[in-house]
């Protein structure tokens, strides 16, 4: 089992410094995927990179969103022979202290998706904060399940065998802002379950916030809709999974 980092990044240059620099301590290779930032943003990157000798930046030539970013570093890091990726958010909200308890689960259940679960303090924006159990009420009927306690955390212990076969088989799988809920929904369905780890999560000053209020509700009501439709295909498989346990 070896481990990496994959951070998607698209113009958040903010706290990336410190955050980049806080990682050394865990002594594993970071991949930052340059989400067709701005020039400047990108060229601050390119610098960051080259400053840390741990970090590679790898780059999408336009925006294709964070999903796209996600599955970008994934592959890479697949490719570089890593077996598990560690996706970290470049905005500064998580708390970084949780990877070695985050990499202990994954080492100890290497086969299943290890997800933070947030614990809020009242730097959440309330609107962001409600809106989350929109999404976990769909993701219980779509998964017919409450296993899944979280939904839209980006602070993960992905195994890249299962995640990348479920993604190749899904090519038309949300880029953008619901990925981090699609792709939880999808590896349940192929069997694989998440196990959550309490962490806390904060949103920083003058924070930064890409989700776009109208083509990101409008995609996640759709993919809510093509879920539903899934789980209906896969519902005997789901009702007899249920009767299992």
């Amino acid at each position: 089992m070896s481990y990496c980092i994959v951070i998607p990044n698209y113009n958040h240059v903010l706290v990336i410094d410190t955050l980049l620099a806080s990682l050394a301590s865990y002594n594993l290779p970071v991949f930052m995927v340059n989400d067709g930032s701005d020039t400047e943003h990108a060229a601050f990157m390119q610098i960051l990179a080259d400053k840390y000798s741990y970090v590679t930046l790898v780059n999408h030539q336009h925006n294709q969103g964070k999903g796209a970013a996600v599955h970008t570093g994934l592959k890479y890091a697949n490719s570089m022979g890593f077996t598990h990726a560690i996706q970290v958010d470049a905005d500064g909200q998580h708390d970084i202290t949780d990877i070695a308890k985050l990499v202990a689960l994954s080492r100890a259940q290497p086969h299943q998706l290890i997800s933070g679960r947030p614990i809020y303090n009242e730097s959440v924006p309330k609107h962001r904060y409600y809106a989350r159990y929109f999404t976990h009420v769909w993701v219980w009927i779509e998964t017919l399940s409450f296993d899944i306690k979280d939904t839209m955390c980006g602070f993960r212990v992905y195994p890249l065998a299962e995640t990348l076969s479920v993604l190749a088989k899904n090519e038309n799988m949300a880029q953008y802002m619901s990925f981090d809920t699609e792709v939880v929904v999808r590896l349940y369905w192929d069997g694989v379950n998440t196990t959550f780890l309490p962490t806390k999560v904060d949103y920083p000053e003058n924070g930064v916030s890409h989700f776009r209020i109208w083509e990101d509700n409008v995609a996640i009501s759709w993919m809510h809709t093509r879920l539903v439709f899934g789980m209906l295909k896969r519902l005997p498989q789901l009702l007899l999974r249920k009767l299992r346990k």
